[in-house]
């Protein structure tokens, strides 16, 4: 075998592959690793915003069940470990090491064009190690799409569809429809699949999709009461708990009432209207990345703090729209401050600065800082206990660069 130190290196560098959608090669791949996803029973989800919510309150109410459990989510935020855990615990150093260094000797051979992407790789790895580890059930987030994303090799219990919207449109299709219809790809012949509310052009293809393969289909038309404790704040939360819920009960699952106040109430799923207090300031990290995403944000705001302003730490992927997503979050803001994300893709703050946003409006005057570090240690390394709660969002990436920042010496977060 090759030597375990090199491996997360070895694999964290195959990013540079990109991204080729298809199945061939994972199918290769996990015929090479025994084809491991045969011996799962996996709850799939796919759609645009939610899956990750969807698939963490479905994870915990299972094992509050007392289901040995793998939940399988991505990006991760600080650790690769967390795309894949078991049990409710990321899984050891040990096992990455051990499971990446047979990926790499399984394909160091193959030619260039055979190579998986790193999204490939990920996932077999998952479930190679969700088999070895004798998961009952295995909770899956598709990566992107859903037809071709390497999650739909995975033997299904049940599906779930959570809120489509226009995103990955250079792969996924510039219409509602198109992007349904990859969505779709996870559905299979007679397995059970639960959907969110959509809009009409989503709802008219997924129901026809489900019913030309004799899915029995499950529209969710309610969220959970607002009396019932879940670990997760906004109205929105509610609504993927309820599709979570319908997911479990789709699979033939039936938690108790203790079960399930029990899970919905541990829920936790980091960068989602995180709490943290750093300083005696308030901090809010959330990772919506998208317009849709940015939008329901600003109803949670209102929702949790009112009309109390935030002060708002703003960066964005340039290909997610950053000016549609400021557009719904400027009006909760008192201070406004754009930040680089730590990605090749990230939207230039000058730019945002100079931009339509901002051009002959009363909104307040942007600060642009070069780093996310900057950011952080004008607005939180003081003792700002009696200013307003400072909001940090905009990408997944930059709330994971902030939770990195925020565990070592410069801050000391205390979550809430």
């Amino acid at each position: 075998m090759i030597s375990d130190s090199s491996s997360l290196d070895w694999l964290m560098a195959t990013q540079s592959r990109g991204v080729h959608p298809g199945l061939d090669r994972m199918e290769r791949l996990l015929s090479a690793l025994g084809n491991p996803e045969k011996n799962l029973r996996c709850l799939h989800v796919a759609g645009t915003n939610g899956k990750g919510s969807v698939c963490a309150v479905a994870e915990s109410v299972l094992r509050s069940i007392g289901i040995h459990t793998g939940l399988y989510t991505s990006p991760h935020l600080v650790e690769f470990s967390e795309r894949i855990r078991i049990n409710g615990e990321n899984v050891t150093d040990a096992m990455i090491d051990e499971g990446i260094a047979q990926l790499r000797e399984i394909t160091e051979s193959w030619r260039e064009e055979e190579q998986p992407t790193f999204f490939e790789l990920v996932t077999a790895l998952a479930f190679d190690l969700f088999n070895r580890s004798d998961c009952e059930v295995v909770v899956l987030e598709t990566g992107l799409g859903g037809r071709l994303d390497a999650t739909n090799t995975a033997t299904k219990l049940a599906c779930a569809i959570t809120p489509v919207a226009l995103d990955h449109s250079e792969w996924l299709g510039g219409t509602l429809g198109k992007i349904a219809r990859e969505k779709a790809g996870i559905l299979r012949e007679g397995i059970p699949v639960v959907i969110a509310p959509q809009e009409p052009e989503v709802s008219e293809v997924l129901a026809r999709t489900a019913q030309a393969i004799e899915a029995p289909c499950q529209w969710v038309t309610a969220p959970i009461p607002s009396d019932i404790p879940l670990g997760l704040a906004g109205s929105h939360q509610r609504w993927n708990a309820a599709v979570a819920l319908s997911l479990i009960r789709a699979a033939g699952f039936e938690p108790s009432a203790d079960a399930l106040d029990r899970g919905l109430r541990d829920v936790f799923w980091p960068g989602r209207f995180q709490r943290l207090h750093i300083h005696g300031a308030e901090l809010i990290l959330d990772g919506a990345h998208n317009p849709h995403s940015a939008h329901q944000l600003a109803i949670t705001w209102r929702e949790e703090y009112g009309e109390r302003p935030c002060r708002l730490i703003f960066g964005a992927l340039a290909d997610k729209d950053p000016s549609a997503m400021l557009s719904k979050l400027m009006p909760l803001a008192s201070e406004i401050f754009l930040v680089t994300v730590a990605s090749p893709r990230s939207a230039d703050p000058w730019k945002i600065a100079s931009g339509e946003c901002f051009s002959g409006c009363s909104q307040p005057i942007p600060k642009v800082f070069g780093s996310l570090r900057e950011a952080l240690e004008e607005l939180l390394d003081h003792d700002s206990a009696s200013e307003a709660p400072v909001l940090l969002t905009g990408s997944l990436f930059l709330v994971g660069e902030a939770l990195t920042l925020l565990s070592g010496e410069v801050f000391l977060p205390r979550s809430q």
